[in-house]
C-alpha cells in the first residue's frame, strides 16, 4: 500500500463518520475497493463527474478535520514512540540480571504492546 492510500484509509478510518452516507459509500468505493470513477458512477446511476465532485469534497472535508485537529498525526507519533519504548523494554529484559528485572520488564513489553494495538 502507497503511503497516499494508506493516509487516505486512515483519514476514512479516524474521520469517515463526519460524511454524508454518499460520500462515505463513494469514498470507500474508491478508495477501499479501488473502484474506479466510471465504475461508481455506473454503479450508482450518476455522471463520473458528481463522483468526482463527491469524493473530492469528501477528501477535503478529511484532510481539513486532520488539518484542525492533528489527530492522526499525533496518533502516528505516539505509536512510533511506544515502538521505541517496546525495544528498549526488550533490551532491558535481555541484559537483567534477576528474574525479577526481567519479569518487570516483561510487564512492560506487554502493558506497552496493548497499547501499540
Amino acid at each position: 500500500m502507497t503511503d497516499d492510500k494508506l493516509r487516505m484509509t486512515m483519514l476514512f478510518d479516524f474521520y469517515g463518520d463526519l460524511l454524508t452516507d454518499k460520500q462515505r459509500e463513494y469514498y470507500d468505493l474508491h478508495h477501499n475497493e479501488d473502484l474506479s470513477l466510471s465504475e461508481i458512477a455506473e454503479n450508482v446511476g450518476i455522471t463520473r463527474q458528481g463522483v468526482y465532485d463527491i469524493i473530492v469534497r469528501a477528501e477535503n472535508i478529511l484532510l481539513e478535520t486532520e488539518q484542525k485537529t492533528g489527530i492522526i498525526k499525533r496518533f502516528t507519533e505516539l505509536q512510533g514512540g511506544i515502538a521505541k519504548a517496546v525495544c528498549l523494554a526488550e533490551d532491558i529484559k535481555s541484559h537483567a540480571q534477576n528474574e525479577a528485572s526481567a519479569a518487570l520488564a516483561s510487564q512492560l513489553i506487554h502493558l506497552l504492546s496493548s497499547l501499540k494495538g
